[in-house]
């Protein structure tokens, strides 16, 4: 499941469009860490959709549960990861770091929002977005929807769309940060949630074709596994200067399709040891996703 190749990026400036007069330039793609519980030996704290109550603590296959708590410890930094089948409602996170900036991984409902609007008019822009993560192309794709507000809305109901259409409870989860789209916050077990609704969603299939066409230099992580339909996001903390990585995106098991969500903080602070707790994570799912329970769009 893993392939070979893997080359770490540079991080480059992130610019949006206008929301009533002014928008905010931000670095492309970053995170601000929060602590959560750590799981104990060989268990994975899960939720149920619809619930959204602190998670219970459940058991997991054991050699995915036991390779977590082992590799843990030696991780020189902080780490996120969740997983939830495609269709399902059970989400399953390992690690302490569970929320921060969205960055560019908010390119995927953007575009999304773009190619609904004009399919053949937003297609350069989109693939340039989403393959390289271009942010001139994003900030194009954002005023073709629209002024400043009618952007965010169109966006917001993409994000909206994909978070409780199967259990019927009302409200989202993710609201656009609507001066600043990079700087929406988007949780862990939000983000995987909405990757696990993204193939159902209207509309999706060539942005998440767009997903597995991720250029080489930003094949970290996610990137590394076979058939992985991914997009990242990375940058600094304007305070700290350190770097956070995250991606979200598709892959395949043997029972269908699992939707991941993962992210790193390294202790040196680096992009590039980010992108390397990224690796080691990726690494443990090459080995086990055939062991976890996939899934498909219901019908």
């Amino acid at each position: 499941m893993v392939k070979s190749a893997r080359i770490a990026s540079a991080c480059r400036p992130v610019l949006r469009g206008a929301v009533a007069a002014t928008m905010l330039a931000m670095v492309s793609c970053g995170l601000i860490p929060e602590r959560v519980e750590k799981p104990a030996a060989a268990t994975v704290t899960a939720q149920t959709v619809g619930t959204w109550k602190a998670g219970r603590t459940v058991s997991m296959p054991d050699s995915l549960a036991a390779d977590f708590t082992q590799l843990q410890p030696s991780l020189r930094g902080q780490v996120g990861l969740a997983i939830m089948p495609v269709g399902g409602n059970r989400i399953t996170v390992f690690g302490d770091w569970t929320t921060g900036i969205a960055w560019s991984t908010i390119k995927v409902p953007l575009a999304i929002a773009a190619l609904r609007h004009d399919p053949e008019g937003a297609m350069p822009d989109a693939e340039a977005a989403i393959t390289v993560s271009d942010n001139d192309a994003a900030d194009a794709l954002w005023n073709s929807l629209g002024d400043g507000l009618e952007a965010a809305q169109a966006v917001q109901q993409v994000l909206d769309e994909a978070g409780d259409a199967v259990t019927g409870v009302a409200g989202p989860r993710t609201r656009l940060d609507y001066e600043a789209f990079g700087a929406t916050e988007w949780s862990l077990t939000d983000q995987v949630r909405f990757a696990s609704r993204l193939p159902c969603l209207p509309q999706t299939e060539t942005v998440t074709r767009l997903m597995g066409e991720i250029t080489p230099d930003q094949g970290w992580g996610l990137g590394m596994l076979e058939g992985a339909e991914f997009k990242g996001g990375w940058g600094p903390d304007d305070e700290t200067g350190i770097y956070t990585v995250r991606q979200f995106g598709l892959l395949p098991s043997r029972s269908g399709l699992v939707a991941v969500a993962l992210a790193a903080q390294a202790d040196s602070g680096t992009f590039g040891d980010a992108t390397a707790l990224l690796d080691s994570l990726a690494a443990l799912l090459g080995r086990h996703v055939d062991e976890l329970r996939g899934g498909k769009c219901p019908a």
